[in-house]
Parts: C-alpha cells; sequence; structure tokens
C-alpha cells in the first residue's frame, strides 16, 4: 500500500463501526471489567491495541490515529500526548537518571533545550550542545555516561540539516538511542525509522491537524524502543482528550495534499525572497544555496512551507516594525502548520552555544500557508515598501 492510500485507510474500520467511515468518539475515564480475570488481562496487556484499562491509556479513537500515524512514519507503534513538548519530554525521561548525559543539537526546538537545562538539568542529568554538521564525528563526544544523541531536523529558526544516517550509526555503536523531532517534515518528507532513528517525538499540532485549533504530540517507536517509551508516556499524565484526537485524525486525511501546496508556496516565496535587494540571505534547505542542501537532496522527498530569511544589517527596529506590523494575510504568530500564512521576527544567538550565531540582520520565519501564492507576494512587497520607509 502506498503512503497516499495509508493515509486515507490506515486507522479505520467502517466493519466494525456499523459502516461509519470515521472512527467514532469515545469518551472515557472509567472503563468497567466484568471479572477479576478480565481485570488482570487488560492491565497485563494495557499497552496493547485494543485493551483499555483507562481513560488517561487511551481510547478506540486513539487507537485510530495511533494505527494510522505509525503506518504512515514507518514505526512499529505510537502514542499520542498532549503536545509536542510533551512528546519530546515523554520520550527523553524514558531514558534518563541522575547522573546520565544527552548529546543534544545546537539548534534544537527552544523548549526542548529549557527542558534539559532547567527541568532534567535540576535532578543532575547533563546535556551538550552539538554543531547540527557534526555528522559522524558526534562519536567523539559520546561518553560512558551518554544515554541519548537528539536530532533535529531542519534545525528551529535556521533551518541546519543534520546527516542523520551517520549520527544514528555512531550513536549506536555507543549504545545511545537516537531521538528526533520530524515535526517540520510530519512524517511524510522524511522517514525517520530507515535512517536509524529509535524514536520520533512530533507536534502534531502542526502540519498534522493543520487549522490551527488543537494541541497534540505523538511518539513513534521502533519495537524495540517501544515498551520503554510507552510506559513512560502513561506516567507523566501527559493525555490527549478523545476530541482533539478525533480532529488529529481529520487532518491527517488530507496531510499529503496540503503539505505539497505549502512545499510549492514556500519554494516560490523563498526564491522570490533571494532575489530581494533588503534580503541577506534566505534559510531554505529546498534552495541549491543552502548549506545542507545536498542532505537535504539525499534524505529528504519533500520541504514543508517553514523556512526563514535574514534582512540585509541596515534597516532599524522602527522599520522592521512597520513591515511585519502591516501585514494582510501573514498572521504574527508562532504554532505554524495550519492553513494560513504566518510572519514573525526571531532571534537564535540566545540559544546558541555550540555555534554563534553572527547574523547581524534580522532573522524572519515564514510559514506559507494555502493562500494564493501571488497574494501572499503582493503582501510581502507592500511589507518591503514599509520597510524601505515607501509607505
Amino acid at each position: 500500500m502506498k503512503e497516499d492510500t495509508k493515509i486515507i485507510h490506515k486507522g479505520r474500520d467502517p466493519k466494525s463501526n456499523h459502516g461509519i467511515i470515521n472512527p467514532p468518539v469515545y469518551h472515557a475515564s472509567t472503563i468497567a471489567w466484568g471479572s477479576v480475570e478480565e481485570m488482570k488481562y487488560r492491565r497485563d496487556h494495557r499497552w496493547e491495541p485494543g485493551v483499555y484499562t483507562y481513560g488517561r491509556h487511551g481510547t478506540p479513537t486513539h487507537d485510530a490515529l495511533e494505527e494510522a500515524f505509525a503506518a504512515i512514519s514507518g514505526g512499529y507503534r505510537s502514542v499520542a500526548v498532549a503536545s509536542g513538548l510533551a512528546a519530546i519530554n515523554a520520550a527523553m525521561l524514558a531514558y534518563l537518571k541522575q547522573g546520565d548525559h544527552i548529546l543534544m543539537v545546537d539548534c534544537v526546538y527552544g523548549p526542548a533545550r529549557n527542558f534539559c537545562d532547567n527541568i532534567v538539568g535540576r535532578f543532575g542529568v547533563e546535556t551538550t550542545y552539538y554543531d547540527p554538521k557534526i555528522g559522524a564525528g558526534i562519536k567523539d563526544l559520546i561518553r560512558e555516561n551518554t544515554k541519548i544523541v537528539y536530532v533535529e531536523a531542519p534545525g528551529s529558526l535556521t533551518f541546519d540539516m543534520q546527516d542523520i544516517p551517520a549520527i544514528a550509526e555512531e550513536a549506536h555503536k555507543a549504545g545511545c538511542v537516537v531521538i528526533m523531532d520530524d515535526t517540520w517534515s510530519a512524517g511524510i518528507y522524511f522517514k525517520p525509522f530507515e535512517n536509524g532513528v529509535d524514536v520520533c517525538a512530533m507536534a502534531a499540532t502542526k502540519y498534522i491537524v493543520g487549522h490551527s485549533d488543537v494541541m497534540m504530540g505523538l511518539i513513534t517507536t521502533t519495537e524495540e524502543q517501544w515498551a520503554k517509551v510507552r510506559p513512560s508516556a502513561a506516567a507523566l499524565g501527559a493525555n490527549s482528550g478523545p476530541d482533539d484526537v478525533y480532529l488529529t485524525l481529520r487532518g491527517l486525511r488530507t496531510l499529503k495534499v496540503r503539505l505539497d501546496r505549502h512545499m510549492e508556496t514556500g519554494i516560490k516565496l523563498a526564491k522570490w525572497l533571494q532575489a530581494r535587494p533588503e534580503v541577506d540571505r534566505v534559510l531554505h534547505p529546498a534552495l541549491p544555496e543552502h548549506p545542507g542542501h545536498d542532505i537535504w537532496k539525499r534524505d529528504f522527498t519533500g520541504a514543508s512551507g517553514l523556512f526563514s530569511f535574514v534582512l540585509k544589517d541596515e534597516f532599524p527596529e522602527s522599520r522592521i516594525n512597520a513591515m511585519l506590523d502591516g501585514m494582510e494575510l501573514y498572521a504574527m504568530g508562532a504554532s505554524w502548520g495550519g492553513f494560513e500564512s504566518l510572519i514573525m521576527p526571531a532571534n537564535p544567538a540566545g540559544n546558541r552555544t555550540a555555534v554563534e550565531w553572527t547574523d547581524k540582520g534580522q532573522l524572519i520565519r515564514i510559514h506559507a500557508g494555502l493562500e494564493d501564492p501571488e497574494d501572499l507576494i503582493e503582501d510581502l512587497q507592500q511589507g518591503f515598501n514599509r520597510l524601505n520607509g515607501n509607505d
């Protein structure tokens, strides 16, 4: 079954639901057992699909989403949690104890860095941030107590690419688990488990939901890692509600067609921005000029609609603010992946410790939505007019 067909058909069983196409929403906290023997059986098999013990551990609605996404991403099983950050935290906590060490890519999502520095860091877990370009050189940073090698590609804000197969090979030689944030590709344009990843944690809030209205995280693992990760997710209590799971599953059905449109528009905007005299550089892995383009071309089958560009260092803050404040089609917001386009200023410098961010101009991140690209370009054109004081 090819990917587009899996997206439509996995996680559905109309014959078991009176012919109803979409899985129904099961609201549950208490789940009754018919006997002590049944109670014991369900508790012993509580992480298996179709076995239900308590609402926090999932319902048939959860099973539908988890089955579908595991099939699409190529993993063994998935578990839905309350947010992308909950997915990241639960995945890491499955492996950590006092005295352990994490190798974390320097361009990681900011809240994941905060979790390492200010949460597990308080309990004796040390984190070393490494250069995204390190590749097989990661072996020189692995210690005896290193438990996790964490990757994210492209990196947050700056879209650094990583040689994940090379990193995973060295990590596995040393007995480390490789955890990846694959939110940017949504499990479609990159296949983590074909490239050496053991655990994939992502914000389904973004492209999978696709409508800017649900918080959702998904953790997917290999068969070997499932027994560690699934209890960790349950122990944190960050379960997802069935209504949100249902909306996530509905978004999943149109994921591929939306992603293809996001990609097409994003590349068109990126190329247009490259030609602007106000722009110093565009950070988009699909562009041949991007430093990690060769890795993207080798490992990825497409690009989503999220990228950044850096302005030349000649515009005062007041002009940049005028450019952004006056946008009509680009909302200013952080949670990308929905149908609408977004724009926001950002400064990576505060979240870099292994590799200094040296660009002097303002970095601006764009999420290309599903609007007509010509209208989006016109809105950017008006923004540059304001930037140049021609408003």
